[in-house]
């Protein structure tokens, strides 16, 4: 009888420990994670060559060689041609039969063109954003405007490209419009290239490029649908207009030269 009971109580200090143990190591596990992804070649030389372009490191109308840029990224040359065909698709680059590639002039019409363009789908985007009940959505905005201001203040163009970009991106994904966003996604790099050309060019000082948003997040974080349309074209076109008048001006200047 005493040896049962003593069997029993260390079955019984097994089951408890196992169970202990067990508990202790499925507490501790690590939370499932998303892998991370792998770019590949093509795929790192394509944003490398849209950042290079788009910031103007790599000026408009330079020619592009292959073999020689390959060769400089280390790649191959069918994989930079894969890539420099998904450019000319998001229309930064041109290729010219029996010439070669290079990339793409930003013409006073270009510019008239793409901010029209921008302007008539980002201020239905504000519209329908600043209508949304969703409150994800307003602190989203709210806190992509807040990474533009602590950009403008930091004083990186670089930054501030991109977080002004972002914000506009985001008012257009929050419009919750999958038509619209594939539209705008048609040209979200020729935008990106203006929006980078006007903060270069137009912007001097980094304050006046915060000023321009503010009245726009305004509109939409207050769900005044009309005003967000109006401050989205607005601001569209005040730069747009600048611009447009600057490459003008330049052109002049070429055509006499």
């Amino acid at each position: 009888m005493a040896l049962l009971v003593v069997k029993a109580a260390v079955l019984l200090h097994y089951q408890l420990v196992n169970h202990t143990l067990f508990g202790t190591v499925m507490a501790a596990k690590t939370p499932r994670l998303k892998p991370i992804a792998k770019q590949s070649a093509e795929h790192q030389a394509t944003d490398y060559l849209r950042s290079c372009i788009i910031s103007g490191a790599i000026k408009p109308g330079a020619r592009i060689t292959e073999i020689d840029l390959a060769e400089q990224l280390g790649i191959a040359r069918g994989t930079l041609r894969t890539g420099l065909n998904r450019l000319a698709a998001e229309g930064i680059v041109v290729q010219t039969p029996y010439v070669g590639w290079q990339v793409a002039e930003l013409s006073s019409k270009d510019i008239w063109e793409i901010w029209t363009l921008r302007g008539s789908l980002e201020s239905l985007a504000a519209s329908l954003a600043a209508k949304s009940t969703d409150p994800k959505v307003k602190k989203a905005i709210h806190e992509a405007y807040e990474n533009l201001s602590k950009a403008c203040s930091n004083g990186s163009r670089k930054r501030i490209d991109e977080c002004d970009f972002e914000l506009h991106r985001l008012i257009v994904e929050s419009a919750n419009n999958s038509r619209l966003s594939k539209h705008y996604q048609l040209v979200q790099q020729q935008i990106r290239w203006v929006i980078a050309s006007t903060n270069i060019e137009l912007h001097e000082n980094t304050d006046t490029i915060l000023q321009q948003h503010h009245d726009l997040v305004v509109a939409i974080l207050d769900g005044n649908p009309e005003e967000a349309s109006r401050c989205a074209w607005r601001h569209t076109e005040y730069d747009g207009d600048r611009l447009v008048e600057w490459a003008e001006g330049r052109e002049k200047i070429e055509s006499l030269a």
